[in-house]
């Protein structure tokens, strides 16, 4: 008997250097620094993506869009979002809900999460309501608190199809 319903967990990383632009939840925002990575570093859609794929049991992002293969290179992380939503529903699962969490000592994100909210449910396809995002700091403690990176956290839902 399969599960009706599944949880999963993201977390990512990234460094913030000069030179980069800085894309969070599908956003560009305005900062002197921005997120290095392979693809645009988008920490948020990373860890989102991992935690979907986490529920689906279907890996991880590294998995599916390796840093090693170079057509990954420096794409937009909402199109890797969008086919790992594809990949959740080919698995016979349904999007629930997303609960993130962004820790940046800077810059102020509140003001953009209103935005973020509604590009991921855009591109995944499901209410903005059932897509809670965060923001905090980290008491200027760690890598996140020397504003060297950026993290991120999410938890995702997805629901058995047939069982709905």
């Amino acid at each position: 008997m399969k599960i009706p319903f599944r949880t999963g967990f993201g977390y990512d990383v990234h460094r913030l250097e000069p030179g980069y632009d800085l894309w969070l939840g599908g956003i560009k925002i305005p900062h002197e620094l921005g997120l290095e990575g392979h693809s645009d570093a988008d920490v948020l859609l990373h860890a989102v993506c991992d935690a979907l794929l986490g529920a689906a049991a279907l890996g991880d992002i590294g998995v599916h869009f390796p840093p090693s293969d170079m057509q990954y290179k420096g794409i937009d992380s909402k199109i890797l979002l969008e086919r790992v939503c594809q990949l959740v529903r080919e698995a016979g699962y349904e999007l629930g809900n997303i609960d993130a969490t962004i820790a940046a000592e800077a810059p102020k994100l509140n003001p953009h999460i209103p935005q973020m909210r509604q590009v991921m449910a855009d591109i995944m396809g499901i209410e903005v309501g059932a897509i809670s995002l965060k923001a905090t700091t980290s008491e200027r403690l760690g890598f996140v608190g020397r504003s060297e990176g950026m993290a991120a956290y999410a938890t995702a839902l997805i629901a058995l199809r047939e069982a709905l």
